[in-house]
């Protein structure tokens, strides 16, 4: 498991790629409003387990293992913003950002589980929604 900064990371990469923007390290340190030696060094360790082609200057590029953990987090976030937004009736933005938090330490089997009611909930009409 890579730590939830390498995973932030991975997701914006691959947010970057799936919507044909050329992604540089400047970007990442800007985003993150960090500085450009800590992406570069984030960038290597993404690099050595190989989710990820980096070769300075000419640019990042995703490979097949990034992109199978991109999704695998981009997944846990839907899920959670989902159940907090959906069943919860809690503020979106408010939903995304801790989504955002907890994304990087939920068990897989828990988000299945949160997935699946969710699912329920949602079939079935059941929510917080409702003013009683």
């Amino acid at each position: 498991m890579i730590t939830s900064g390498l995973q932030d990371y991975i997701e914006l990469i691959y947010n970057s790629i799936t919507e044909n923007k050329e992604l540089k390290a400047i970007d990442i340190a800007n985003k993150f409003n960090i500085s450009r030696s800590s992406v570069s060094e984030a960038l290597i360790r993404l690099s050595d387990l190989d989710l990820i082609l980096y070769e300075g200057r000419k640019g990042i590029k995703i490979t097949e293992k990034g992109i199978v953990e991109a999704k695998r987090i981009i997944k846990k976030h839907e899920v959670l913003c989902d159940f907090f937004h959906k069943i919860l009736n809690a503020d979106f933005e408010i939903a995304s950002k801790n989504a955002c938090k907890i994304e990087h330490v939920i068990d897989e089997e828990l988000i299945e589980k949160i997935s699946n009611f969710t699912e329920f909930c949602i079939t079935n009409n059941i929510n917080n929604n409702k003013k009683g």
